[in-house]
């Protein structure tokens, strides 16, 4: 059969995608739509308005090159979240803390990792949906990747449990402030109105999310050779422990004080509207406080936490270029000009037709455009009119966008949160990407199924604007 084909590199995958971004700007028509400014001051457009652009650019390769260290600028933020919290669970595993957690966690769950893995999936998705935790879970990742490790699991099943839940939690989310609000807003429909079908469908998803990682752990646990990461080095190699501490007071101590600081992130992200910036700090603040608690010198935490922002220096480059695919498309003027192509056609066909449409749309957007807050403000004015055109409801158009950019979070290279997760548990983005595309096919043939029966029987008509 001759050599097995050799699968690039991550960051080669996404240097690629780069320059066929790159190339597109060169033959896809650049223009615009008009846009206003709405009263939280973000830029929205404005259906109908789609024209080309007069001063078109022309980018080169040099353009390309410098869009790199600006897509790092552009993603500092979740960046440095990343670097931080990789120091500080450096310290935190320092104290011992961690190995003991995993230890108890072993003691009670060990025989069951059926059940750790639906409370994961379970707990993400819900909390995903409530407040639109996404970048909140990076501290998670090693802890999880430890104790797959220590249950004869694999990196996968640690990240499929994650992204499962980040995933499902973000597509069929109740109250997610920056998806579900904001769209009703644009689409101008009472805030939180169809909650009742959000919920209804939020547990049959989430069973989907966690049978699909439960059928892949059962196989692995069976025959370790069919392990997706075979061959690939686990980050924590090397940090195998046959013996863990026990659960003393000091550790409580420390755990209790990682679910104050959790506690005060939730607060804060809820009133007082904090992000990364904000968290970065919260969590550098409880490195210090657990290095107090675990009584490490001065010297040993600094040394820990260089030492766990070393490690997860690839991560850190993988999502800053990944924020470069996105950039390459604004600068080349063709972003509007993609949405508009994309959403012209749904104008012609049956309301049915169009809502799964819009999912599809909604989801191959995704890749363009990471931010669910960016995405509902570019293509939620097109989405209305084109659903008032043939017979969709404006709520449906809202739950096409709500799955499109939810369930897609968990495969689009250019989302510096999955990049980020995957990095630091040590997931090549290929592997990923051949165990969640059967994920995301399910999920997506789910979703189109509650849209056509959405629209069947006439959900959001009860909010739907008098025109």
């Amino acid at each position: 059969m001759g050599q097995m084909i050799k699968v690039p590199h991550t960051l080669i995958l996404l240097l690629g995608m780069m320059v066929i971004a790159l190339v597109a700007t060169w033959v896809i028509p650049q223009g615009f739509f008009d846009t206003a400014t709405t009263e939280s001051g973000r830029q929205m457009v404005l259906a109908g308005t789609y024209h080309l652009a007069e001063n078109t650019k022309l980018l080169t390769p040099w353009d390309l090159l410098k869009a790199i260290p600006r897509a790092f600028a552009a993603a500092q933020d979740v960046i440095f979240f990343v670097l931080i919290v990789g120091g500080v669970l450096s310290i935190a595993r320092a104290t011992g803390t961690v190995d003991a957690l995993i230890g108890r966690l072993l003691e009670k769950h060990g025989d069951k990792p059926q059940k750790l893995i639906f409370m994961v999936v379970f707990c993400f998705a819900l909390a995903s949906s409530t407040i639109g935790t996404a970048g909140e879970y990076i501290p998670f990742v090693l802890i999880l990747v430890a104790l797959c490790k220590a249950m004869k699991l694999d990196a996968m099943t640690a990240v499929g449990m994650i992204i499962a839940g980040y995933g499902i939690g973000y597509g069929v989310s109740a109250f997610n402030p920056f998806t579900v609000i904001i769209a009703q807003q644009i689409a101008d429909i009472p805030v939180y109105s169809g909650i009742w079908l959000r919920l209804a469908i939020f547990l049959p998803f989430v069973l989907i999310g966690f049978h699909h990682v439960w059928s892949y752990t059962k196989r692995v646990q069976a025959n370790p050779e069919l392990s997706m990461m075979k061959g690939v080095e686990c980050p924590l190699a090397g940090q195998a422990q046959q013996n863990y501490p026990l659960l003393n007071k000091r550790h409580q101590l420390v755990l209790l004080s990682f679910i104050a600081t959790l506690v005060v992130a939730v607060w804060g992200i809820a009133t007082l509207h904090w992000y990364l910036y904000e968290l970065g700090g919260l969590f550098i603040a409880w490195g210090v406080l657990i290095s107090v608690i675990g009584k490490l010198s001065a010297d040993e935490a600094a040394h820990k936490f260089i030492e766990g922002v070393s490690d997860l220096v690839t991560t850190a480059i993988l999502i800053g270029v990944a924020r470069g695919i996105a950039l390459i498309l604004e600068d080349g003027q063709i972003l509007h000009t993609i949405v508009n192509g994309l959403s012209t056609p749904l104008s012609y066909v049956a309301a049915e037709v169009s809502a799964v449409g819009m999912l599809f749309i909604q989801t191959l957007l995704n890749l363009f455009i990471p931010s669910g807050s960016g995405q509902a403000y570019v293509t939620m004015p097109l989405m209305v009119p084109v659903g008032d055109l043939v017979g969709v409801p404006r709520q449906v158009a809202v739950l096409a966008y709500q799955f499109g950019d939810g369930l897609s979070n968990m495969i689009v290279p250019t989302n510096a949160v999955l990049m980020g997760i995957i990095g630091m548990a040590g997931v090549p983005y290929t592997h990923w990407f051949r165990f969640c595309l059967p994920l995301l096919a399910k999920l997506m043939l789910a979703a189109s199924t509650v849209l056509v029966l959405a629209v069947v029987f006439g959900y959001g008509l009860d909010v739907q604007p008098q025109l």
